[in-house]
């Protein structure tokens, strides 16, 4: 599994660091989107924006904003308060995709407070 998030955004790294997925996945590979810009220039020319939403490579399937989310919150730890109250929240598709809107919005609103860019900027 390779997991591709914004690691400027205060929000997606403490959620990658926050997912302890289960031995049934295999390797994590975590990427930083800001240190591989030359991938993030790939993904987007494949239809895939980085800045709409992190991105999981499993399985030979790309799974990208809310279905990424889903995904690593169903093979997540259920372990801890937040990896527990994380697979609650998104462990449905549905509340998932509902709520994902409103989480790309805060993280475009903390990205400007903190002065950073998007990364297709």
């Amino acid at each position: 599994m390779v997991i591709v998030y914004d690691g400027e955004c205060p929000f997606c790294s403490n959620f990658v660091a926050l997912q302890k997925l289960r031995s049934e996945v295999g390797t994590v590979s975590l990427v930083d989107a800001r240190q591989h810009l030359d991938d993030v220039r790939t993904a987007k020319q494949a239809g895939l924006d980085i800045d709409k939403g992190m991105l999981v490579f499993w399985n030979g399937q790309v799974y990208e904003g809310p279905d990424a989310v889903y995904l690593m919150a169903r093979h997540g730890s259920e372990t801890g308060l937040a990896p527990r109250l994380n697979k609650l929240v998104f462990s449905s598709p549905t509340i998932s995709r509902a709520l994902y809107p409103a989480l790309r919005a805060g993280r475009n609103f903390v990205l400007r407070l903190l002065g950073r860019r998007q990364l297709n900027d």
